[in-house]
């Protein structure tokens, strides 16, 4: 009936369709209730298997709470060795305070030594308020992991950008043990300040374009120094040899208490100098500090100062530019006699078949780059470069440098935390090969250098990210720096060097 009511069913058989649903819910249940549980899911463990879980469960605690007091200890011990510093600095500035009371009447000139010392002194209290103030403040600690994992953060980012992993997110506790080592030696001349000169006089050595110059450019005082012990022990004739090592400011202090206690040996020359000792290093004239200082750049200016060496040492014709992760193992006096044939750099081509060309280096998508220069043309490699300085200057390289620094402040031509692709293009076309075995590279990164290539070697350079003083450096190679190493300097001990 299409216009009609809808169809309802009478009630007699609703209530026979209510009772057969019921009939089949009480039966389903029946059948649920009389069926057995899963041995599999359902039986609780078996006494043995409890028993080995509960122990497992202890001795996993056991361990946390080992790890726990081990790391107590250690705290245990650094406070206490803190409450001696403070209590002795202390005693110090009670001391230096009544000896300033003691002497009010005396005359000026008699008065500035005690001055002089009571400032290092304060200033030296400060350092380790400051050093020991994140200890005792909270808001100070959650700062500074906040700027940890943002500085973190940011260095993923780059590397993630620039296709690799940074080498120091490998670094470990190295930077802490470093800046360890620069801060006893700071303690050290806060103590005795009569001891180390803040200006020593220069040696007429350093000007002597007669005798052979080395520039290092660092800010680790300990592989510095292995460099100059590891060349002086190499050369016939140590007397002849010049070291120029530039530093930052907050460093020269230092070197200066390192090489003051272990003065260099047999007549060698070193010469300590801080790169704001340089008038002419300032944002108007170098693009590098313009750039760092308007935070265009995150790199270290020490990396940067090898473009200024003519600017340095006006008097010399002729510097040899050591890395401060090599070990000199024979006379480098040879490099002076080396003829480069009118070019500016004398260093060692890396490049084998296709690999380590310019192509790798630069951005050869840009114009101004494949305008410029050849993408098969072989880099060369930093760590023993010989440069004659009377053509630097004739040719205008440090100018050329600025113009490509510049050309580069977006880091579209190539990446900027590598200091390598500012030489290429600053020196290219003026570049002479020496021969290899001047200089061995890869005992940082590979472990397969033959033992007879690295006997035969002038100078071994640990480039890459295992560093002979790193933990994860490679046991085979580790020898060869380490033995350089004058483990007799008690700070080695106290900041905690692996060596």
């Amino acid at each position: 009936m299409a216009g009609g009511r809808p169809f309802r069913p009478s009630a007699p058989r609703r209530a026979a369709f209510a009772g057969l649903l019921t009939l089949l819910l009480l039966a389903s249940l029946a059948f649920l209730l009389s069926s057995p549980p899963a041995a599999s899911s359902r039986s609780p463990l078996s006494p043995p298997s409890r028993l080995a879980a509960i122990r497992r469960h202890a001795a996993d605690h056991a361990a946390v709470l080992a790890a726990y007091a081990a790391h107590a200890r250690k705290l245990k011990e650094a406070s206490a060795a803190q409450s001696l510093s403070f209590s002795a600095l202390s005693s110090d500035l009670s001391a230096l305070s009544s000896r300033l009371a003691a002497h009010q009447s005396l005359p000026d000139d008699a008065l500035r030594p005690l001055e002089k010392e009571a400032r290092d002194r304060i200033k030296f209290a400060r350092l380790l308020a400051a050093d020991s103030k994140e200890g005792f403040d909270t808001q100070a600690k959650i700062q500074k992991l906040s700027d940890t994992v943002f500085a973190v953060g940011e260095h993923l980012a780059r590397s993630r950008r620039a296709g690799r992993m940074s080498s120091r997110i490998a670094a470990g506790s190295t930077p802490k043990s470093l800046h360890c080592l620069a801060m006893r030696l700071l303690e050290a001349r806060l103590a005795n300040p009569s001891a180390f000169a803040d200006d020593p006089s220069p040696s007429p050595a350093f000007q002597d374009p007669a005798l052979y110059h080395y520039a290092i450019f660092s800010d680790n005082v300990l592989a510095a120094s292995v460099v100059i012990t590891s060349a002086t022990r190499a050369a016939a004739d140590p007397s002849r040899h010049v070291f120029h090592v530039v530093t930052a400011p907050m460093y020269l202090p230092a070197f200066r208490v390192w090489f003051a206690r272990r003065p260099p040996p047999l007549g060698v020359h070193v010469q300590l100098i801080a790169y704001s000792d340089f008038p002419f290093l300032n944002a108007s004239f170098s693009p590098v500090l313009r750039q760092i200082e308007t935070g265009k750049r995150d790199v270290a200016l020490v990396d940067y100062l090898r473009f200024y060496l003519p600017d340095m040492f006006p008097a010399l014709q002729r510097v040899v530019l050591l890395e401060d992760d090599v070990v000199v193992q024979k006379d480098l006096a040879g490099l002076w006699h080396v003829d480069l044939d009118g070019k500016v750099n004398g260093a060692v081509e890396m490049c084998f078949g296709g690999f380590r060309r310019y192509k790798k280096y630069l951005n050869f998508t840009q114009d101004i780059v494949r305008e410029r220069f050849n993408p098969s043309a072989c880099a060369w490699e930093y760590g023993v470069n010989v440069f004659d300085l009377q053509a630097w200057r004739r040719d205008g390289c440090t100018e050329l440098f600025h113009q490509y620094m510049e050309m580069n402040e977006d880091g579209e031509l190539w990446d900027p935390t590598s200091v390598l692709p500012a030489g290429l293009m600053a020196f290219y076309g003026n570049t002479k090969p020496l021969d290899k075995s001047w200089h061995v590279m890869g005992l940082g990164n590979n472990p397969s250098i033959s033992p007879e290539v690295i006997r035969g070697a002038a100078v071994i350079h640990f480039n890459g990210n295992m560093k002979p003083w790193l933990d994860v450096a490679f046991n085979q190679y580790k020898a060869l720096w380490t033995k350089h190493v004058d483990t007799e300097m008690e700070f080695l001990t106290l900041c905690n060097f692996g060596l």
